[in-house]
């Protein structure tokens, strides 16, 4: 197993993920912002600057299917209740190369520190830019260890024309050159579709935990 949060999902976007041994990998947090679990295939990775012992201690705790321990609302409940963190919901984590040229669609460069969604991105994100198309915004920004994250929203009166597909590719065309993630709802059946269509491909489950 690689050492560190960053070198195991850099691992991931290759297509090389942790063994699926039905093990738990603790690793320390990249920074403070962020705590939290990923899940792949059979093979958990916690990211946290709390005793591991304790980690593994609280996991075989749980009266549980091992393989979905860390992902059980008991250690996550345990897990904020130990950290004093929040969390809103378990995602899908997706990945995609980056592509050559220009991207399908040609959004504008979006300078509006108060748009609804930049709020949102710079919660959670550093070096965030936006993008803007008719009806619909780009953003990306570094997220969990400093990965390239991008985040879209489309305006419901154009739903259904291909702009959130055009969106998610377009941010593998202004990526510079390195993989971007995205994280989705798993009940967020557009969005996970719009990704989907653009190449982006699901390589495990997220639960992030914001800090207090």
């Amino acid at each position: 197993m690689p050492g560190s949060l960053r070198d195991i999902l850099d691992a991931a976007a290759r297509g090389v993920f942790p063994p699926p041994d039905g093990g738990t990998t603790v690793v320390p947090q990249h920074a403070h912002r962020d705590a939290g679990v990923l899940a792949f295939t059979a093979h958990s990775v916690v990211f946290t600057d709390e005793d591991p012992d304790w980690v593994y201690a609280t996991l075989r705790a749980l009266d549980c299917d091992a393989l979905a321990a860390t992902m059980n609302p008991r250690f996550l409940a345990a897990f904020m209740a130990r950290t004093g963190r929040t969390t809103d919901t378990i995602d899908l984590m997706t990945v995609a190369a980056p592509l050559p040229g220009p991207p399908p669609v040609e959004p504008a460069p979006l300078d509006d520190p108060d748009h609804p969604r930049v709020v949102r991105a710079r919660e959670r994100r550093g070096d965030v830019r936006v993008w803007a198309a008719e009806g619909g915004v780009l953003v990306l920004g570094r997220g969990v260890a400093g990965r390239l994250e991008a985040a879209i929203e489309v305006d419901e009166e154009v739903r259904h024309r291909g702009l959130g597909r055009a969106l998610a590719s377009a941010a593998r065309h202004l990526s510079g050159g390195e993989p971007v993630w995205a994280q989705l709802a798993a009940g967020n059946a557009r969005s996970v579709r719009a990704f989907q269509a653009a190449g982006f491909r699901p390589v495990g489950a997220e639960a992030l935990l914001d800090a207090p």
